[in-house]
């Protein structure tokens, strides 16, 4: 008698907290595909980005929240659940798929990169586990996340049969729901996109004064291949992220107009104007190579 096929293993986290109403459907959905384990923050740590928890400790307990789900809330960042997952809670068992979210608003454009959700994500890519992000884009007090179950489920089973790009994470946005059903599913690049901001000094009941950030989301990218413009059509946009930031045009740009060379040796030594062999005026030669 052959053995039942392995359930594939699926990790959820995301940045809202064990708490927060989006990762209930993502843990509900994910159970109809596999084995769930969840690790998530004890508290929301939204706009975390990638931080990680250095200099103090870090405290994980298991949670019953999720009957049926070996579940655990962590004291630090969604980096830091991803990182604990890996070499303590999963130690040998390697994840099919991470799974971080749904998140409360949208992280599209440049939003990504202050994102604990993507940085979940993205936290797995580099351990090269597949992974992805998922967003809903409505900041509402009450967002409905009804619409959302279908996609998010065939977008996963998607990853577990075709796999994710090794190093990369997906970033999807769904929009809000609506009385016009979503148009489809696009893969997109990230819009140039990014927030006008102000500090709006305010005071607090002992008179000290405080910054509250404030502003405003501006699109500047008229590309129709965008995640902005598949939101703004109705469309759940997928962009795949990776985590080396190299500029590579830009290399190669400074690679033939920058003259790095000569340089200066040691401490002591200044380094001549950019595109000059001499050394600066009253400075031997000595000790540049």
């Amino acid at each position: 008698m052959s053995a039942e096929p392995r359930k594939p293993l699926i990790l959820i986290s995301n940045d809202d907290g064990i708490t927060a109403p989006g990762i209930a459907v993502l843990v509900r959905v994910m159970r109809r595909l596999g084995e769930v384990v969840v690790v998530a923050p004890n508290s929301p740590q939204s706009g975390m980005g990638h931080a990680i928890t250095i200099g103090h400790p870090l405290r994980l307990d298991a949670s019953n929240i999720f009957e049926g789900v070996e579940a655990y809330e962590c004291s630090g960042t969604p980096a830091d659940c991803v990182k604990l997952a890996k070499h303590h809670v999963l130690k040998d068992r390697r994840p099919d798929l991470v799974v971080s979210g749904i998140n409360h608003g949208s992280n599209s454009a440049v939003n990504v990169l202050y994102s604990g959700t993507m940085s979940a994500a993205i936290e797995a890519a580099i351990e090269g586990l597949p992974a992805i992000g998922f967003s809903l884009c409505d900041y509402g007090h009450n967002a409905d996340f009804s619409h959302v179950e279908p996609w998010v489920e065939q977008l996963a089973r998607q990853a577990l049969t075709h796999g994710i790009p090794q190093g990369t994470a997906l970033n999807v946005n769904i929009p809000k729901n609506s009385a016009e059903p979503i148009a489809g599913v696009r893969l997109c690049r990230q819009a140039r996109a990014k927030w006008q901001e102000e500090f709006d000094l305010r005071h607090d009941p002992y008179k000290r004064p405080y910054y509250w950030l404030i502003g405003s989301f501006v699109n500047f990218d008229e590309g129709q291949d965008t995640d902005e413009y598949a939101l703004a059509h109705n469309y759940i946009s997928i962009v795949p992220c990776q985590y080396d930031l190299t500029a590579y045009a830009g290399l190669r740009e400074m690679q033939t107009t920058w003259d790095l060379s000569p340089m200066p040796a040691g401490p002591a030594a200044t380094a001549p104007t950019l595109g000059s062999a001499e050394p600066a005026p009253g400075e031997s030669a000595e000790g540049l190579g």
